[in-house]
């Protein structure tokens, strides 16, 4: 147990490496639900702009 809060004292500068941690996390995070966002919007824009197909055999029906 000694061990891991050595660890986690990170030889002094916990104070500086785990906020540096959280920062980083929390930019991937959002860069990952911006990204998703991002693809979620061009996908429905993309099938606004598609065209409608044409029912199989030719002619509408009423």
């Amino acid at each position: 147990m000694e061990s891991f809060r050595t660890f986690l004292q990170m030889g002094g500068y916990a104070a500086y490496v785990w906020p540096a941690y959280g920062i980083a996390a929390a930019v991937l995070a959002g860069l990952a639900i911006a990204s998703y966002r991002g693809m979620r919007q061009a996908e429905r824009q993309a099938e606004r702009e598609r065209p409608a197909r044409p029912r199989r055999g030719g002619e509408e029906r009423p």
